[in-house]
């Protein structure tokens, strides 16, 4: 059983930040030294949040120990062993990635001065520490086959990544600028961006009953904000701008995997990833220099002296890149409507799991908003299949 190397390093990071502790409200980080640690322990004992599973080894003796009587009734058995494990594997790591991705660049960016601070520099730093990865990987023995792709291929590959350096770029300054789980909940009408492209731009007909869907999603996300505590308009429109980049990327995307020859060029899904993740990289050092150029030295320094600053903003590179090459390996294993599912129930989980992490509102009529507006969303994503069968 060969798990992706992206899959190894994710368990080796959340390893390493939940040695430190995650703190369960701002106030609790009052608390603490204001440098001591680049988390906040919230318990005496130094004993880790997340405890080493050994997958194989429990279901091996899973498997085992069942008697013959229950693998012969209901086919337990048989079901076990046709499970797929590293699909699983996946799903719960891009789970787990993303939702300590999101606390962490919330923290880096809270330490560093929020969105009067360095965002701009936050965000390229953050797809800088993933390419060092994939570029390790590339280099270390036994690692991943480089990609004998073309300049041609290269250039082909500019507005993805571009469509993907300016998503992550407007998302980390939307999260800077307001609550993590308002930006998510204004992230999730991404599904009204893309139906607009789509239809407008790129010539793909949406169907009646997508369109119908649109108004719930919109009408949920426009709840949701009625009640929020820490609305910003600059939050607002940043995730909006994020919505319309990720649209465009998802588009680009299709049209640049029909390009002949060129998944063989790459070899990999986690191949196309760091292609893709370097190339953004690289276009979003001009942006950062220009914008918050001027305050590198002050950046640095803090780097320097903040512990909550430099292990976050590591800590967040990381998990940005391990959940994103993970999400992709669970596309290309699985159908759009079990796709759809997963992303709902990640935003639902993102969304609480960090508002109560944080200390963020929750309140009632916002949870409302976040219910019908990611409703919508499931909706949409699988009304052509519903209306298809009927």
């Amino acid at each position: 059983m060969h798990f992706s190397k992206s899959l190894v390093f994710l368990v080796a990071a959340l390893s390493s930040t939940s040695a430190f502790g995650l703190p369960r409200s701002p106030a609790a980080m009052k608390t603490a030294a204001p440098f001591s640690a680049p988390f906040n322990t919230l318990s005496r004992d130094n004993s880790p949040m997340v405890q080493p599973i050994d997958v194989s080894t429990k279901l091996s003796s899973s498997l085992a120990g069942e008697s013959s009587a229950v693998m012969t009734r209901g086919g337990v058995g048989s079901a076990l062993k046709k499970m797929d494990v590293p699909l699983l594997a996946y799903f719960f790591f891009w789970y787990v990635g993303n939702y300590y991705y999101n606390i962490t660049n919330k923290l880096a960016l809270k330490a560093a001065g929020g969105k009067t601070g360095f965002p701009m520099t936050i965000a390229s730093l953050q797809m800088g520490v993933g390419c060092l990865y994939a570029l390790f990987l590339w280099v270390a023995p036994d690692g991943r086959t480089k990609p004998s792709i073309t300049m041609d291929d290269v250039v082909k590959m500019l507005p993805v990544a571009f469509c993907a350096m300016g998503a992550h770029c407007a998302s980390v300054f939307a999260l800077s600028a307001g609550a993590v789980s308002f930006g998510q909940i204004v992230k999730s009408a991404e599904p009204a961006f893309a139906a607009v492209l789509s239809q407008f731009v790129y010539g793909k007909k949406i169907s009646k009953a997508k369109w119908m869907c649109l108004p719930i999603v919109i009408g949920g996300v426009i709840l949701a904000s009625v009640k929020e505590l820490d609305f910003a308009w600059a939050a607002l429109i940043s995730a909006c701008v994020a919505n319309l980049f990720a649209a465009f990327k998802g588009n680009e995307n299709k049209k640049l995997m029909d390009t002949a020859g060129l998944k063989d060029r790459l070899g990999t899904v986690g191949n196309q990833f760091a292609v893709t993740s370097i190339l953004a990289f690289i276009m979003s050092v001009p942006l950062f220099v220009l914008r918050e150029g001027s305050k590198w030295g002050e950046f640095a320094t803090m780097y320097k002296t903040n512990p909550i600053v430099s292990f976050n903003l590591i800590a967040s590179g990381l998990y940005f890149y391990g959940y994103n090459e993970l999400a992709t390996m669970t596309i290309k294993k699985t159908s759009a409507v079990t796709q759809s599912v997963a992303n709902t129930a990640k935003r639902v989980i993102v969304i609480v799991g960090v508002a109560l992490v944080l200390g963020e509102s929750l309140d009632p009529i916002k949870l409302l908003g976040c219910g019908i507006g990611i409703g919508g969303v499931f909706l949409y994503s699988i009304i052509d299949s519903l209306v298809a069968k009927k």
